[in-house]
């Protein structure tokens, strides 16, 4: 029998189950803005506050790591994931923000490849969430970083096929500046979401 000197006290997991769980609220209000009608103010206004709800998240679990003797796993692994969930949230926030600064949303319609990376980050949101409460028995985690990494190429895909989109000729030169940002953004969420999955890999390496 392996036996772990390691504290099973679950207030870390907890708070990155919740950091998670905002992802899945952020991507939710992303969603929102492709439905008709909708107040656009009010969706960034809301994705605001989760990103600020996420601050605080990570504030307390850096407080949490300085006031514990023994940590679950390594702190620069805590540090480290806790740093990056909340660099998800901030590319979301920066995505709604911009949509709503730009006033890009009174455009007929946003590129279908915007809708397909939205889409992409609802599914890593929700991968993230269901795994992240799973980091207390560091099983059954493979499948979601094998996963999250096969999403984030279907990311990158939709990216390109946007930038192609944009420089076709199809949009005026300001608004394709302004979609770009937007882009850059949405991709940068991807890849940020790539980099929680690897850092459970490798904690989940580590602890094994």
């Amino acid at each position: 029998m392996r036996f772990s000197f390691r504290p099973t006290e679950g207030a870390f997991y907890e708070l990155f189950t919740k950091a998670a769980q905002n992802l899945v609220r952020g991507t939710e209000l992303l969603n929102e803005l492709a439905l008709p009608g909708v107040d656009v103010q009010s969706v960034s206004e809301r994705l605001t506050e989760v990103e600020h709800d996420s601050d605080q998240l990570t504030h307390e679990l850096y407080q949490k790591i300085n006031s514990s003797f023994i940590t679950p796993f390594d702190r620069e692994d805590i540090y480290r994931l806790g740093s990056q969930l909340d660099d998800v949230m901030d590319h979301l926030e920066a995505v709604g923000s911009l949509l709503y600064l730009y006033g890009l949303t009174r455009l007929p319609s946003l590129p279908r490849e915007m809708h397909e990376l939205i889409a992409v980050l609802d599914e890593q949101a929700k991968l993230t969430a269901d795994a992240m409460p799973r980091l207390r028995s560091m099983k059954a985690l493979e499948d979601y970083w094998i996963e999250c990494n096969r999403l984030e190429n279907n990311g990158d895909r939709a990216y390109r096929m946007l930038l192609v989109r944009l420089f076709s000729g199809e949009y005026d030169a300001l608004t394709v500046l302004k979609m770009k940002e937007v882009a850059d953004e949405l991709e940068a969420a991807c890849d940020a979401f790539e980099h929680v999955a690897n850092t459970v890999e490798t904690i989940a390496v580590k602890e094994s």
